[in-house]
C-alpha cells in the first residue's frame, strides 16, 4: 500500500477530476482520495497494476495499492478531517492489507526526496510513503501521522536478538557466535 500525494487544493479540487487527469497521463492510481470532502474514485481493481512508482514495483506483492491524496506534501493531510479513510481502510482490510507502516513514519518535505527505501522493508508489506519505496524519486507524502492513519501498531521495528544459550556473543561451544545466524524478533513500540 502506498501513499502519494496530487498537489492540489482539496477544498477547490474534487477527486473524481484528478481521478480522470491521472487516467489521461496513463498514471491511473488504484483510488484518490480528498480527504477534506470525503470523496474516494477508484480507478483500478486492485489485482491490476497502478503506474504511480518506477517500472517492477508497481506489480510487486500480492497487490500493490496506490492512493492518490489530494493536498501537499507541506501541510500533511493527516492534519485535515481525513472523512473517508475508516472507508479506505475497511476496503484494504479486505485485500488482506496490514496496519503497520515497517519503515516508520516518511521524512518531512524536502528531505524525503533523498529517502531511500530498503527492498528488506518493502518486502514486508503494509503502509508506505512514496518516498519510502526503494527505487522512487517522488518527495510524497511528507511528514504524516502515520498513527492517524493505521493506528498505535503504525510502526513495526526488527531488533536482532541472540538465539537461546547465546550470550555475550558466544556459543554454547565456547566459539565466537556467527551473527548471521541472530534470529529477529518482532518489537513494537
Amino acid at each position: 500500500m502506498v501513499w502519494f500525494i496530487w498537489r492540489t487544493d482539496p477544498q477547490r479540487v474534487s477527486a473524481k477530476s484528478v481521478a480522470q487527469r491521472l487516467v489521461q497521463l496513463s498514471r491511473p492510481a488504484h483510488l484518490v482520495w480528498n480527504p477534506v470532502t470525503g470523496q474516494i474514485v477508484q480507478s483500478l481493481s486492485p489485482t491490476r497494476a497502478a503506474c504511480g512508482l518506477p517500472g517492477h514495483l508497481n506489480r510487486q506483492g500480492r497487490a500493490c495499492v496506490q492512493i492518490r491524496v489530494l493536498g501537499s506534501v507541506e501541510e500533511p493531510f493527516t492534519e485535515s478531517k481525513m472523512d473517508g479513510l475508516d472507508d479506505i481502510l475497511g476496503w484494504l482490510d479486505s485485500w488482506g492489507v496490514p496496519r503497520r507502516w515497517p519503515a516508520g513514519p516518511p521524512l518531512p518535505y524536502p528531505l524525503s526526496i533523498a529517502a531511500q527505501g530498503s527492498m528488506r522493508v518493502w518486502a514486508k508489506g503494509g503502509h508506505f510513503g512514496a518516498s519510502q519505496v526503494p527505487g522512487a524519486s517522488e518527495g510524497d507524502p511528507g511528514a504524516i501521522d502515520v498513527q492517524r492513519i493505521v493506528g498505535e501498531q503504525a510502526v513495526s521495528l526488527e531488533v536482532p536478538r541472540p538465539r537461546p544459550g547465546i550470550e555475550n556473543g558466544s556459543a554454547p561451544n565456547g566459539r565466537r557466535a556467527d551473527p548471521e545466524r541472530y534470529h529477529h524478533s518482532r518489537i513494537t513500540p
